[in-house]
């Protein structure tokens, strides 16, 4: 299934969005707000179709937009053992809220993963040749990778979605948990391994603007290009504590210390650039919304 761009709606633009008390649908509240864009939260529970089909009745959106779903806390690793609920908010619940938005003529813009794949003979680490929007997805080692892998296959028949495959996603809140330099910052230790990544202060309004765009089908919802863990922690140091250090151990050593292995990978962000020729690569969106802005150590003459 192909984009496909339909021009603006008629109608003002009326937000429903699920996962309220998620991290991204937080932000995405915040966004219409600052943007003075109408906007709900959803009440309903995703694998309970009654209670989506009374949302959509009650808020009459013009576009649906879905962040809510399982990633586990800590981490993905609790997905290995609570199978069932990882199932029914990945896969049931994304299925009927796709099912219910497309009985209703309504496009719904899905917040997936890009963690579904892993370098391969075909995409070799450094190689700078990624994963494509056609791709099907190679990784499964992760239960959580795995619905989300099922998922989007069976999503490419819904041609009202527009799945956006979102990587270590990373914002300027840099006291945020859930934030990927917040994350390897607290990490004891970290592989060093490049990887594409999303930085939310760029890329969430953009997915605002393809919602306004009408656009459906598969993207990679990345910066362009790679950066490894060392890469960030030395622009870390570098803008925001000079004293700070970190120790390097390999995938072997890590498979110690988690359940899932995880997933490495790079994407090509082709699709997205040239529908939205601003966006920038992943080292300078991180130095415009992230490092600059949170700046404390000073600027080198």
């Amino acid at each position: 299934m192909g984009s496909q761009s339909n021009g603006s709606s008629a109608k003002p633009l009326k937000f429903l969005i699920y996962g309220k008390t998620g991290w991204i649908g937080g932000l995405l509240g915040k966004l219409c707000q600052s943007q003075g864009i109408d906007y709900s939260y959803g009440s309903g529970r995703l694998e309970s179709r009654d209670t989506l089909i009374a949302d959509v009745n009650t808020v009459n959106p013009t576009h649906v937009f879905n962040a809510a779903g399982v990633t586990g806390r800590p981490n993905v690793d609790w997905c290995e053992s609570h199978k069932v609920e990882t199932i029914r908010a990945n896969v049931v619940g994304t299925l009927t809220l796709a099912d219910v938005c497309r009985e209703k003529g309504l496009i719904l813009i899905n917040y997936a993963t890009g963690c579904i794949f892993e370098y391969d003979s075909k995409h070799p680490l450094g190689s700078g040749i990624g994963f494509k929007e056609e791709d099907s997805a190679n990784f499964v080692g992760s239960f959580y990778s795995k619905t989300k892998a099922m998922v989007e296959e069976l999503l490419k028949n819904y041609e009202n979605v527009c799945t956006l495959r979102v990587r270590m996603p990373i914002t300027s809140d840099l006291t945020n948990p859930r934030n990927f330099i917040t994350k390897i910052t607290r990490y004891e230790k970290v592989v060093d391994i490049p990887n594409s990544m999303t930085v939310l202060d760029e890329l969430l309004p953009i997915s605002i603007e393809m919602a306004k765009r009408n656009l459906t089908g598969i993207y990679n919802f990345t910066n362009p290009g790679c950066i490894s863990h060392n890469q960030i922690l030395e622009m870390y140091r570098d803008y925001i504590d000079p004293k700070f250090t970190w120790k390097n151990f390999n995938l072997e050593e890590q498979a110690k210390v988690i359940i899932a292995p995880r997933s490495n990978n790079e994407l090509d962000a082709t699709k997205l650039k040239t529908e939205f020729p601003e966006l920038l690569s992943i080292k300078d969106s991180l130095i415009k919304y992230v490092f600059e802005p949170n700046r404390k150590t000073p600027v080198k003459a």
